[in-house]
């Protein structure tokens, strides 16, 4: 129940409602004569004697509670530093069901139950509104945590769950409002916060979700012609994986992000140990996606079995006969069969697709034919690298107007996506709200996410080496704060002073690819005049 409308301080309408005429003048004249203890003192001893619905002293309790609560509509709840139960928050173990919704309805029929049940009150941090509800398990658990200070590892081993049931209790319970979170750690360069538009929203400067691409394996059943490493990096070893999934979790609690893992590869399916990697991540409430090409459908059931993923991706560059020359013979039809799997399985389903000017003009005709069977199309520009560098970018002359065109085209056809980062100056010019572009915070590169490959490499984008660690050799913390790290998330000088910075940044694997410096040079495409 959420409810502000008037109230008395001392005044307890809905137990009066609760009791009718017969009872309810009785009640009135005893709230009147009484403050609250010596009044629950009389209702206690008249239902007791029977007068009184046995329920009432618990109803009387919950109503209290809510009147506190609500009295004080203009509290003030300050940037906490650790996770913090709400200071709003009352907490009534009563003896019967169904007393929040009493409160919200006088003729809600209530039952007593057998072992009684836990009503909470408090007024939500960021809504304002008072909530008056029943606890379920998940919540207590997440308050006795933090009440007692108790280590979650621990917690979750003595009731022998995986210490995820109790980071997503905790996690729902911020949810709720009925824990107080800090605000993200994971944030922007300072020179981030005198670049942007007014009108772009601050949040941007902050992630809440940290994501990490995994190569778990460079085994693939591709030999795509603009893959960008085919080097061989072998796979990750099962306790190895286990240890960089315990690395990754303790990271995002400590910079109070949520976490993210997208498996990828090669072809992450193959590595011999994916569903136990996969099951490990699923066990630290981590969130799981993958990038990956067409599986078997026992694959995608085994999968689905354990959680369901954010989102399968796979790619297809242009229509039949140019897709397969890219990835091979065979591969258009089997990303088309594998598309309705996963609708019938309920996954979300995302196809990418790699922007080269061989393909530039099939992209409109592709997204047509997706209409009605992906849920979500986007592209991304060649970064010239690796085998990738045979082939030809997007011409630049032209690009703004594709843009155009592709946007056009995306206002009537629900599965294209935006998602390169130089939409955002359509945006701009057209006086439209900016959009996250290419990763929700424009280049996230070192920011939001990281890639880490199968022999323990971090790089800042997967997409160019841009190398920052190895996780291997030292914490994921470590090498998220070192100075090779700060440099690409601060991305090119030559985007400082641009409005829109904050949500682009241009492509940096493309500058790379094109030869340039990408912590200097600013993205070939970008047609903004800065000035």
């Amino acid at each position: 129940m959420t409810n502000d409308q008037s109230h008395t301080r001392h005044g307890f309408p809905r137990c009066h409602a609760a009791l009718g005429e017969g009872g309810g003048s009785l009640f009135v004249d005893l709230a009147a004569a009484s403050e609250y203890d010596g009044l629950l003192v009389k209702v206690t001893a008249l239902a007791g004697e029977g007068r009184f619905p046995a329920m009432l002293p618990d109803l009387l309790r919950v109503e209290k509670a809510y009147n506190t609560v609500l009295s004080v509509p203009d509290v003030v709840f300050e940037q906490v530093e650790r996770l913090t139960i709400n200071s709003t928050l009352q907490v009534l173990p009563v003896a019967w069901s169904g007393l929040d919704r009493l409160l919200a309805d006088p003729q809600w029929n209530v039952h007593p139950a057998g072992a009684g049940e836990v009503v909470m009150v408090w007024r939500h941090p960021m809504s304002r509104e008072v909530h008056v509800e029943q606890a379920i398990a998940s919540d207590l658990l997440a308050l006795k945590v933090l009440a007692e200070e108790l280590n979650a590892t621990a917690v979750a081993l003595e009731g022998g769950v995986a210490v995820g049931v109790i980071d997503a209790a905790i996690a729902q319970a911020v949810e709720r409002g009925i824990v107080i979170t800090p605000p993200s750690a994971l944030i922007r360069p300072p020179s981030f916060a005198r670049d942007p538009d007014p009108a772009i929203d601050p949040a941007f400067l902050r992630c809440q979700v940290f994501s990490v691409q995994w190569h778990i394996t460079q085994t693939c059943d591709l030999h795509c012609k603009h893959c960008y490493d085919r080097t061989s990096r072998g796979e990750v070893p099962l306790a190895r994986g286990i240890a960089i999934l315990d690395d990754i979790r303790a990271f995002c609690r400590d910079r109070h992000a949520h976490g993210q893992v997208t498996f990828s590869g090669g072809n992450p399916l193959l590595h011999p140990h994916f569903l136990e990697l996969y099951q490990a991540a699923v066990n630290r409430y981590l969130g799981v996606a993958i990038l990956g090409n067409p599986a078997s459908r026992h694959a995608m059931e085994a999968m689905a079995a354990i959680a369901k993923p954010l989102y399968y991706q796979v790619s297809l560059e242009g229509l039949p006969e140019h897709n397969d020359y890219i990835r091979g013979r065979g591969h258009f039809a089997r990303v088309m069969e594998f598309l309705p799997v996963l609708k019938e399985l309920g996954i979300y389903s995302m196809v990418m697709l790699t922007l080269t000017r061989d393909n530039q003009g099939q992209v409109l005709a592709l997204a047509e034919l997706l209409r009605d069977k992906v849920d979500l199309f986007t592209f991304n520009r060649l970064a010239m690298v690796g085998e990738g560098a045979s082939l030809l970018g997007p011409d630049k002359v032209g690009y703004r107007s594709f843009l155009g065109e592709y946007q056009a085209a995306a206002r009537s056809n629900p599965c294209m996506g935006l998602k390169d980062n130089l939409f955002n100056l359509l945006a701009l010019e057209e006086g439209r709200e900016v959009f996250g572009g290419c990763a929700g915070h424009g280049c996230g590169a070192a920011f939001n996410f990281v890639s880490i490959v199968a022999d323990g490499e971090v790089h800042a984008c997967r997409k160019f080496p841009s190398p920052i660690g190895n996780i291997f050799t030292e914490p994921l913390a470590a090498i998220y704060d070192s100075a090779r790290a700060e440099g690409y998330r601060s991305g090119s000088v030559g985007c400082v002073g641009c409005r829109v910075r904050p949500v682009c940044g241009g492509c940096l694997a493309v500058v790379h690819g094109l030869g340039l410096d990408p912590l200097r040079s600013r993205d070939p495409y970008c047609w903004l005049d800065k000035g």
